[in-house]
Formats: structure tokens, sequence, C-alpha cells
């Protein structure tokens, strides 16, 4: 039981300190209540125990068991009384402006719906329990000493807090499955990428140059402002041209959203050193007005046909001025183009490479009884595009036929793109996911989606140990979206962009510029060769539907959420999340 809880607890815990910065609002108020919680109460059927507040708080800070908390001293090991202690005083250093704004969301809202079905005040209360759970987060966020299990109880504006632990188990003993199918997913591509790995014909990288250096070439940066007048759509964008003399390839990078261009300058620069001129556009969907709620449902779900229109508009206008433009002329080969995006960029170079928007799979999704059970939060964004369906009818063409290659870094795709959406994709590709993904859950959004593809040419790329952030680059410090993922990166960031400059790379030398002479590198032996821990590589070319079989239902699962549980600085408050769950049930049900 205290298992199944505990995993309930460290998965909510990741959603939510992800979820707060993959979506960022402007600041509300926070509640300053004084009241308080006294009294915890646990119910299961006619079962009912409680424990005082008061003294947690004073066995938390002197270490004292006083008589109220001694009837519970019987059921818990010494270790785990101490335990308790350190979960009570363990803080959490999360900005109450950034809770805030990620509890007012239609998403944050979600999940604080789906807590408080398990977590009740036991008296009428004037406001909903939703928000009375969403004030004492804010408001305990906001102590000098940070959010912690005992300033969360302090803060919460009632005087006792009822959980309701038949309803929590009914979650817990979902996520606790869906938690060790994740897991067993990732082993299964783990251990598909060291047979590859030992299969495939020896090389010694070593002796090979190592695509994490910069390349030979200098590249010129250009700021370019367009304007798509049918579309009332201004695209600033960043354009790197290598200092070469034959017509350079092309590659779009396209940004998620909270980012901007300046977040894959580092891409950018690798790919240019090695002779690609590369495009990075600023996609409108995420500026400001887009993040903070004002854009209505109807412009929501014109991002997913704006962004792919985004990149096909630059492109023809990429076209034009490499006829006339002396700064360039010429210089750029249109022709041969490669998409990188990550995250709804993901999404985009996707749909640029040829996937179709799944109607029929969205309107299965999304009906109410999906939504109001599940926990894969990237699901709520995908529903989205249900909107571009009550228009004319027409079929949405949003591939370009001058993309032969596409990257896309924690896309996604289980619902809004589907089987018979991916099956579209006819050129080479490349899916990127992180096993502690909790916007677009790896299992469901990456692994399984990549069994789906139909052509040969496709790879999965796993970064174990990684977010669905920590490939994000540094980005202008004026941004105030990207400045506070930096609190959500997660460790060794650096390392994880050196892995997909180190990949990227290769893929379109290969598939874009079509020089043999970077296919070695293009196997799992390489991404072993330079694998490190904690943040490590899996790389396999092909995964079937069969072998994914016997570690998860693709199609039952199709919208629930995922997560692995691994030590990082993400971790943390999952971890305290966990210890949350742990602690209450020591105190409370005692069973």
């Amino acid at each position: 039981m205290i298992s199944s809880f505990g995993n309930w607890a460290s998965t909510l815990g990741k959603i939510l300190l992800l979820l707060v910065f993959s979506i960022l609002l402007p600041t509300f108020g926070i509640s300053n209540s004084v009241l308080a919680a006294e009294q915890i109460y646990g119910s299961y059927s006619a079962l009912q125990l409680s424990i005082s507040v008061t003294s947690l708080e004073h066995y938390a800070q002197t270490g004292v068991i006083d008589h109220k908390l001694a009837i519970y001293q019987q059921y818990l090991p010494p270790q785990h009384l101490k335990e308790l202690r350190r979960i009570l005083l363990t803080p959490v250093k999360v900005s109450p402006v950034v809770v805030a704004q990620f509890l007012y969301t239609p998403q944050g809202e979600f999940i604080l719906r789906r807590l408080a079905a398990a977590v009740r005040a036991r008296s009428p209360q004037l406001q909903s329990e939703f928000q009375t759970l969403r004030s004492a987060f804010i408001s305990a966020a906001a102590e000098p000493g940070g959010l912690t299990l005992l300033n969360l109880l302090r803060k919460y504006p009632t005087s006792s807090i009822n959980i309701d632990l038949a309803h929590s188990m009914g979650i817990a003993g979902e996520l606790k499955q869906l938690v060790n199918e994740t897991s067993q997913a990732i082993a299964q591509v783990s251990k598909k990428s060291n047979i590859e790995a030992t299969t495939q014909e020896p090389i010694n990288f070593s002796q090979l140059p190592d695509l994490r250096q910069q390349g030979q070439f200098e590249a010129q940066k250009y700021t370019l402002k367009f304007f798509d007048l049918s579309r009332r759509r201004s695209l600033l964008s960043d354009l790197y041209i290598p200092n070469v003399h034959s017509p350079a390839p092309v590659i779009v990078i396209s940004h998620g959203l909270g980012t901007d261009s300046s977040n894959f300058r580092y891409l950018a620069n690798h790919l240019a050193s090695y002779g690609f001129a590369v495009v990075v556009p600023n996609h409108a969907d995420s500026d400001r007005k887009q993040l903070n709620g004002q854009a209505n449902v109807s412009t929501e779900a014109n991002g997913f046909t704006d962004r792919p229109l985004d990149v096909k508009y630059i492109l023809d206008e990429l076209e034009k001025a490499n006829q006339s433009d002396s700064r360039f002329k010429g210089l750029l080969n249109l022709q041969q183009v490669g998409v990188f995006g990550q995250s709804l960029g993901g999404y985009t170079a996707l749909a640029l490479a040829g996937a179709k928007i799944n109607f029929a799979q969205l309107r299965k999704d999304c009906r109410h009884e999906v939504l109001k059970d599940t926990w894969n939060m990237s699901l709520l964004l995908q529903c989205g595009a249900l909107a571009l369906n009550k228009g004319t009818g027409k079929e949405l063409k949003l591939w370009d036929e001058r993309v032969k290659a596409a990257i896309a870094v924690n896309p996604i795709t289980s619902s809004i793109f589907g089987k018979a959406g991916l099956s579209q994709i006819h050129i080479p590709v490349m899916l990127v996911g992180s096993s502690d993904d909790t916007v677009a859950p790896a299992l469901f959004e990456q692994i399984v989606p990549f069994s789906w593809f139909a052509n040969s040419q496709k790879y999965l790329v796993m970064l174990v140990g990684a977010t669905h952030f920590s490939t994000i680059g540094n980005g202008n410090s004026g941004n105030e979206s990207v400045g506070a993922l930096s609190q959500v990166i997660g460790d060794h960031p650096a390392v994880a962009r050196r892995y997909i400059n180190a990949l990227s790379l290769p893929f379109f030398q290969t598939y874009v510029a079509r020089t043999s002479q970077y296919s070695p590198y293009l196997n799992a032996a390489y991404a072993k060769a330079i694998s490190s821990q904690p943040l490590s590589l899996s790389f396999v070319q092909s995964l079937s539907t069969t072998e994914l079989a016997q570690t998860v239902d693709s199609e039952s699962q199709r919208t629930k959420l995922s997560i692995k549980k691994s030590p990082n600085s993400i971790g943390n408050f999952g971890f305290w999340m966990l210890d949350v769950g742990v602690a209450l049930l020591h105190v409370i049900i005692c069973l």
C-alpha cells in the first residue's frame, strides 16, 4: 500500500514540477489565510484515523514524540520515524510565483481537481477543494523555508484535511502499473541497443573525427524579418551561413513553447561549422500572450498548422532571397532541407516530414470519459487540434517535399498523429525521447510511436536520465519564460546537448547533404562509444510492436501517463512528494 501511494505521489510531484515550467503564465494572487490545518484524517470505508499537525510539527522541530503521536510509534520502526522527521522538514525551493503561474492554467487546475478528489476538507468551505489545495501549495512555497510538507500542512487554509485512501489507492494502482511499464520499456530499448551494438561491424571511433567538436567552417549570422501577410504572422528568424563556396544544404530548427531561436543556437552553430546553412524561426505561438492563457481555443489549435506553415513560408522566402539577396545569393540549397524540432517543434518536424493529423484518433482519445481519467498532460494539448476539423473539411497539407529528413526531440505524437498519421512518413526520421519526460512521456509519445513508422530508415534515441528540457540550450537573458526553465532542466544538460550535436550531425550529413562518410556514426555502437553515466544513451534502428507487447499494451494505455523514477535534480520534487505519501500513510493508515 505504501509503495503504491508513494509511486502515485512521486508521479504527481514530477508532473507538477515539470509542467510548472512548461507553461508559464502571469502572477496570480497568493492566499495568506490565517487558517491552518490542525488535524489530518484518513478514511478507508468505515475506518477513520487521525493525527495532530501540532504533534508532527513538534516532533519535526525537537525530535520529541508527544502522547498524541506516541500511539502510532508501535507501528513504525525507528528508522521510519527518523525518516519522517527528515521528510517533514526537507525543503523544495520552488518559486511561489511559478507555482501560481502553473496552478492557474487549465493543466494545473486539471491536476488539482484530480488531487482534490482524494484530499478534502472535513467541513463546508467557501471555496472549492481544488482552490483550497492551490492556496496551500502557493502559500507554502512562499515560506522562507521553502515548500515543505510541514509548511504545506500549516498553510492548508482549513482546520482539517481528510484523505480518501480508497480513492487514492485506485489512482496509485494505475500509476504503479504505468511506472513499471515505462521502466520495462526503457530497459527493453537499452537491451536492444546493446544487442545492436555488439552485432554491428566493429569500428574504432577513436580513429574517426569526434563529431562533438566544432567543424572547420566559420558562420555568419543574419537576423531576417519575414511577414506572412495571408496569416498576419511576423516571423523573425536567425540564419547561419557557413563560409562555403557551393550551395549549402539547409537545416531548419523549430523550438518548443516557451523557448525561442536563441535556445538552439548551440546546435545551429555546430551544424553550420560543418557546412550547413541553418535557419531558426521564432514561432509566434511562444510569445507571452499565447502562453498566459489569453489565446482562445481556435488560436491554440491554429498552432498545429501555423508552425509547419511558418517553415514552408520561410523556405519559400529564402528561395526568393537566394536569387536576389547579395548576402547569400546562390549559397542555399533549398531542395535539400532537414528539419530538427523539440517538443511542439518536434511535432512540427514530423508534420513537415509527412505525418498527417489523425482526427479519427483524436476524436477517440479526446472523449470526456477518457480525459477525466488520464494523467497524460500532453493529451490535453493534442486534443486542441480537434478544433481544426470544424472548418471546410479539406485535408491539411503540412508536409513539404523539400524536407529530406527530420529529427523530433520529445515530440507529442500518440493521438495527434497516431499510427495512421506517422505511417505516412517515408523519409528518414529520428525520434529522441527522455526517460524522465513528464510533458511528453517517452513510452507513449516516442517509444511506442517509433514502432509505427513504416519507413526503413528510422532511429530511436533514448536519453536515459534526461528530462523534457535537457536539450534546451541557454537562451537570451531577457527571455523570462526561458530563464525559469533553468530550474527544471535537470542535471548534466551540457551532456545532453553534446549528444544532440553528435547525433544530429551524421544524420543530416547522411540524409540531407548525402555525404556517405558519416553513415558509420548512425548506429548503436557509436552511441555506446560516446555514452556516459549518469546521463546515458540508448540507440536502436528497429523496435517492433511485438517486442513492446510484453511491456505495454500500447492501445489501451495510449492516454495514460508513465514516469521512470531516476535520481536527478528534477526528481527532488518528485521524491519529496513520494516521501509525503509515505509519511502520511505511516502516520494515518497504520494497517
